[in-house]
């Protein structure tokens, strides 16, 4: 049963500022909700009885609030249009940056939820598991990114930072520094590194900051097709980031 001070404190966390103050995360759905139980200690579960049930295994052994409630409790906490079988409650990892991986992404300013989602889930399908945000970047534990992550956001490690000062010294640490502009070259026609880089993707509107741009090695463009057509006056950048990585993922 869903007591009246643990509504309003599950209701709480949709607020940003609550969760901050907390230390936690919330995310809904089965799949996602058991991909999660095995990599953040779990502060909460509330469910259907039917799923605890089902689940039964897998809960054995947390140390955690376990919280059975009826589809309409559960429609009075969930941030979902069509409330799921299961709320999680987790708490967050400390931010560190671990720069063993062989690409690193770097997000300057992208502000859709959505979008960082969609990235972080790219990044783990093709094995980037270390992303740069600058502070401007969306909140990764906004519930729509961790929604959109489907999961990857346990398997890839996010660090939010001054993406200059960061940027510059892997620089000078002898990291080439990739970067997509609409003036840039072919992605298909330039000799690229595939091992020791940073891929910078900017914000939405209006792509990577000048500060950045200074320390952009390399300027790729993803070419339209045909060439010198009328087209979209550019790519989502969660599409852009899929087209990139796959390109540097080639044999």
């Amino acid at each position: 049963m869903l007591s009246r001070s643990r509504q309003k404190y599950f209701n709480s966390l949709k607020n940003k500022k609550f969760r901050d103050e907390y230390g936690v995360f919330v995310a809904e759905g089965d799949r996602l909700v058991r991909d999660l139980i095995s990599h953040f200690e779990v502060r909460s579960l509330v469910a259907k009885q039917s799923w605890i049930e089902e689940n039964s295994r897998i809960l054995t052994g947390l140390a955690c609030e376990i919280v059975d409630v009826t589809a309409d409790e559960m429609g009075k906490i969930s941030m979902l249009n069509t409330p799921s079988a299961v709320y999680g409650v987790f708490d967050r990892r400390p931010q560190s940056v671990n720069l063993s991986s062989d690409i690193v992404l770097a997000l300057d300013t992208i502000q859709d939820p959505g979008n960082l989602g969609t990235i972080i889930r790219t990044a783990d399908w093709f094995g980037v598991h270390q992303i740069l945000c600058s502070y401007e970047t969306a909140d990764v534990y906004n519930p729509k990114v961790v929604q959109s992550t489907m999961g990857a956001i346990a398997r890839v490690n996010l660090c939010y930072c001054n993406l200059a000062d960061v940027l510059k010294k892997m620089h000078n640490e002898g990291w080439k520094i990739y970067g997509t502009f609409l003036n840039g070259e072919s992605l298909y026609e330039t000799q690229i590194e595939k091992n020791g880089v940073v891929i910078v993707m900017g914000n939405e509107g209006n792509g990577i900051s000048e500060s950045l741009s200074q320390l952009v090695d390399n300027r790729l463009l993803i070419p339209s097709f045909p060439t010198n057509t009328p087209t979209s006056e550019s790519l989502n950048v969660s599409i852009a980031t899929a087209i990139i990585l796959s390109e540097f993922r080639r044999p």
